[in-house]
């Protein structure tokens, strides 16, 4: 690719990617409202709202490529959420339309199914049942790829992201776990897919334990190969369990089950 956009590129996942991906494009475009730092000789920083139509417009022209992390990533308040998450989606996928439709990966979250059981095993076409309204904006960025797949063949890769952290942190993490490889792996092989269309994506390692099937996904050619076990003593050795009805115990979104509706 000439040029690469990452929005949401100063969090931790954008981070990293900003380091892992530098020589997947001539040029990496980098995106927040966060401070970015000094741009490498490669880079373009750009501070931009997703909520700011012409600002998104004019971030993605000239773009072949979008890795879309941007936007709110933890619950908070619906205005903050409606900024970032939803209008900044819209703005994005129009801005894309406008541009030639370069091809994006969006950043979803198992947070869309928040609220199924632990038990439960699934595949890319269950239903959704977020855990918050974090997880509800994921649930309307989905929808919204979908769409603009259907309705002007805006190739879309979803991917219902995990943990994505160096290490499970945690024994919910023993499911979730994303490592950083693995996403740069994905990441590759979407961009180099020939053909993607619109797929949901589970965003998680070759864990030992898992909650969902990516078999959906398996013609990109892409297979994960971290495991969260190597990382099961420790995390035995240094944690409780939590209770078997503790709600982090009993639905895939762990403690975002249990957080309140945050006002402004």
């Amino acid at each position: 690719m000439k040029r690469l956009l990452i929005t949401g590129a100063a969090g931790g996942v954008g981070r990293e990617m900003r380091k892992r991906l530098a020589g997947m494009a001539d040029i990496l475009r980098l995106s927040d409202i966060a401070d970015l730092g000094d741009a490498a000789p490669n880079e373009e920083l750009v501070t931009c709202d997703l909520g700011d139509e012409a600002a998104v417009l004019d971030l993605v022209a000239g773009c072949d490529g979008i890795l879309h992390l941007g936007g709110v990533s933890v619950e908070r308040s619906f205005s903050q959420i409606l900024n970032g998450n939803i209008q900044g989606v819209y703005n994005l996928y129009e801005a894309a339309r406008a541009h030639g439709m370069p091809r994006i990966i969006f950043a979803s979250s198992n947070h869309v199914v928040g609220f199924q059981p632990q038990d439960a095993h699934l595949g890319a076409d269950c239903a959704m049942k977020p855990d918050g309204l974090y997880g509800v904006s994921k649930c309307f960025g989905e929808a919204m790829a979908s769409m603009y797949h259907s309705k002007f063949g805006q190739e879309t890769a979803i991917v219902r992201i995990g943990s994505c952290f160096e290490k499970p942190l945690n024994h919910r993490m023993l499911a979730t776990w994303f490592s950083v490889d693995d996403f740069v792996g994905l990441i590759e092989a979407v961009f180099r897919a020939p053909r993607l269309g619109c797929p949901v994506i589970w965003g998680v390692s070759d864990n030992d334990h898992a909650w969902w099937d990516n078999s959906a996904g398996r013609y990109l050619g892409w297979v994960a190969k971290d495991n969260s076990a190597a990382y099961l003593a420790h995390i035995e050795s240094t944690q409780s369990r939590p209770a078997a009805d503790d709600p982090v115990s009993i639905w895939q979104g762990g403690a975002f089950t249990q957080d309140p509706i945050f006002k402004d």
